[in-house]
């Protein structure tokens, strides 16, 4: 008996039960796949384009090449149903491997010698011994008979081999990425040609899992990936320092900040540490962050340089390593709305010797990271092409960087008396040249500094740009008129922009109540800071200098936030 089937091009659906004049398949190959062998002698088909066409017998070259088709679908089915079988089978002996492994009950053996605890990083003091470490699986390979895991407990990774009953526990079989374990076994090199971290691998006699980690869904690799979206990423901070990357940007941030303590204590500054919870604004109250403290108006605090200054005549040059907040709806990759500022100030200085005192202390604090083995390891990790400063670093002028911008043909957004960006008919920015006492904006300054390639110096800002409290330049002989220029300087790192911010401060009283009364301030407030050039005033500066930043140009981040442990942005206070 012979057997029709339809193929409809158009509007046929390529599925089983399909075939009839009402519901006809879309593609001949699949007819002809759909087939059982025995009936494709006895079986006819009928094909059109679509519904407005006729049925009729397929030519006889797209016969051929349908049943070449319908061959590779069968290839694909049956390669298919292998991969099925096989998959079953896994699971088959995997459920077999779970209920025997819950059989296999692991003692540790009183026979064998005490094990000695330790860190990972120590573990080199005792090869050929038997030793118990503890820590988190950061990596796990599964070889049935042998199961490899790479142990990671803060201070190192460690290879540990799991063969015999240790590899047939329930704990072993069911053993997931980032369970917390205790491991106990004999340290032993790793044989020659192979590598493992330390030069040597943990052959394990006993362990047992502390706190175990979840699999399917909730599995750590199924919460975090590197294709995962950056929102989800800072939702799941807390699990992405446990990635390598982001852990050894900690180490490094925290050797980056020994480097500093070490080198300040070379140079006789002293840490202090003053308060974040103030009264006073240092650099406008626009960005400040108000809270109410005991009934009286209070801020988090912008900077510490203003109680910084009050050291001087008791401890001398002094700095600090705190916490500043700025209350600014900035998203750029370089601005967080809390950082980590190190901030100093010193008496008896002038303004040369406060930039190559900031020169000084950087340098000698990255040389100290480079020449220690371990430190100088991550920042190969991170950033390979990394090498320390030249010195000096080149000083640009602010009105010789305002030329090089227009030499340069470097423009920004021409902005109205508000502030407000002008635009063109078409909406967009009108963009212009630089000129004297426009704040030179992020975008230009930092194209400047990759163009020029070194650090850069840019000094001499004009009063009205900067702060209160910063030391006015003399006006050059024969001068009358024109910008009044500051004693500051912004320190510009290529690929990041500024790092650190500086001046010499105002050290005579009543210039520095002629600045409180030209902002708008109330000095009541600062009476102590007043009192400063009251009782034995000094010619002094200072700087601040963002961690964050300076960490992000030593590791090659492209944000900042990878450099803060858990960074803070406007929109952005969790976890």
């Amino acid at each position: 008996m012979t057997t029709t089937v339809y193929v409809d091009q158009a509007n046929g659906v390529d599925a089983a039960g399909h075939g009839t004049i009402d519901l006809p398949y879309q593609t001949l190959a699949y007819a002809i796949f759909s087939m059982r062998v025995a009936a494709i002698e006895t079986t006819q088909y009928q094909i059109r384009k679509g519904p407005e066409a006729q049925y009729d017998a397929p030519t006889q070259s797209a016969a051929k090449k349908a049943k070449k088709d319908a061959q590779g679908l069968e290839k694909k089915r049956l390669k298919a149903e292998a991969e099925e079988n096989e998959a079953r089978e896994r699971q088959e002996k995997r459920e077999r491997r779970l209920e025997e492994s819950k059989k296999v009950v692991l003692a540790e053996d009183p026979s064998l010698p005490t094990p000695t605890k330790s860190k990972i990083a120590r573990l080199a003091n005792y090869r050929d011994k038997r030793v118990r470490v503890y820590g988190w699986v950061h990596r796990k390979r599964d070889q049935q008979e042998i199961m490899f895991v790479v142990l990671r407990d803060g201070t190192g990774h460690l290879q540990a081999v799991f063969t015999g009953q240790t590899n047939k526990t329930y704990d072993a079989v069911t053993l997931q990425l980032e369970a917390a374990v205790e491991l106990t076994g004999t340290l032993k090199l790793v044989p020659e040609g192979q590598k493992a971290p330390g030069g040597h691998e943990l052959v394990v006699d006993y362990w047992k899992v502390l706190g175990p980690a979840p699999g399917g869904d909730d599995a750590f690799t199924n919460k975090l990936n590197e294709q995962s979206d950056p929102s989800i990423l800072a939702d799941n901070r807390h699990l992405v320092l446990r990635g390598e990357t982001a852990s050894n940007v900690l180490r490094l941030r925290a050797a980056l900040l020994s480097a500093f303590r070490f080198t300040y204590a070379e140079h006789d500054v002293i840490e202090v540490t003053p308060p974040c919870l103030v009264q006073t604004q240092v650099e406008g109250g626009a960005t400040l962050f108000k809270l109410d403290y005991y009934g009286q108006p209070a801020f988090l605090t912008q900077s510490s340089q203003l109680y910084l200054e009050t050291c001087l005549p008791s401890l001398g040059d002094v700095f600090c390593i705190q916490e500043s907040f700025r209350a600014e709806n900035s998203h750029t990759r370089r601005h967080l709305s809390e950082y980590t500022h190190l901030e100093a100030e010193l008496a008896f200085i002038n303004f040369d010797d406060l930039m190559t005192h900031v020169e000084t202390i950087i340098c000698e604090s990255v040389d100290k990271i480079l020449a220690n083995p371990a430190t100088a390891a991550l920042v190969k990790t991170l950033n390979p092409n990394f090498t320390a400063p030249a010195r000096p670093f080149k000083r640009m002028s602010y009105s010789d960087a305002i030329e090089w911008l227009n030499e340069h043909a470097i423009l920004h957004e021409a902005e109205d008396a508000e502030g407000n960006t002008i635009k063109d008919a078409d909406g967009k920015p009108v963009m212009v040249p630089h000129a004297i006492g426009d704040d030179i904006a992020e975008a230009a300054e930092r194209q400047m500094t990759d163009i020029i390639g070194q650090p850069i110096f840019l000094y001499g800002f004009p009063a009205e740009l900067k702060a209160f409290y910063m030391k006015k330049m003399p006006r050059k002989d024969g001068e009358e008129a024109g910008p009044v220029f500051t004693e500051s300087c912004d320190l510009l790192m290529p690929n990041v922009g500024e790092i650190v911010g500086g001046s010499m401060r105002i050290a005579d009283g009543p210039e520095l109540l002629a600045a409180y009364e030209r902002e708008g301030i109330d000095p009541k407030p600062y009476y102590w800071y007043t009192d400063m050039r009251k009782y034995g005033t000094c010619q002094h500066g200072g700087y601040g200098l963002g961690v964050e930043r300076l960490l992000a140009w030593m590791a090659n981040r492209y944000t900042i936030r990878e450099c803060s442990l858990y960074p803070r942005w406007p929109g952005r206070a969790t976890p």
